[in-house]
């Protein structure tokens, strides 16, 4: 995954989001393909497969958070550095609008937070669904 990310432009953020999130948008497809059926379980370890699974999970979160926060603090500082600047020259107009635009984009990084929790609730109810029975969900 990208260490580094893009935060002055937000659509170019949200879409390196929408690539991280893959695996959560696929994880019914990924569990599918990772989970035996009752014919195969003798040729596959369930359990492997689902701390595998959960390990790459707990990545991929932990990445999309710090990507997340990053983004939220560079961009509230900017907000403050414009602030100050704004106070000094209220009539330019200009710069009162960048502040807005700057302040318009923390709301909506902000906002991603709460989405990227909805995410994480869904994917890990699907998780806890099918691997259950193979591993106990408390020792991961």
């Amino acid at each position: 995954m990208n260490s580094r990310y893009e935060c002055g432009d937000f659509s170019q953020f949200q879409e390196e989001l929408k690539k991280m999130r893959d695996l959560d948008d696929k994880i019914v497809y990924a569990l599918n393909t990772s989970l035996p059926t009752e014919s195969f379980k003798g040729q596959v370890d369930p359990e492997a497969k689902c701390r595998e699974l959960h390990r790459q999970l707990q990545t991929g979160y932990s990445h999309r958070q710090e990507a997340i926060k990053n983004c939220i603090v560079l961009c509230a500082d900017t907000v403050k550095q414009l602030k100050e600047k704004r106070e000094d020259t209220r009539d330019d107009v200009a710069l009162n609008k960048q502040f807005k635009t700057e302040q318009r984009k923390l709301r909506l990084l902000q906002a991603e937070l709460s989405v990227e929790d909805i995410i994480r609730e869904r994917t890990q109810k699907a998780f806890r669904e099918r691997c259950r029975l193979f591993v106990n969900l408390d020792s991961l």
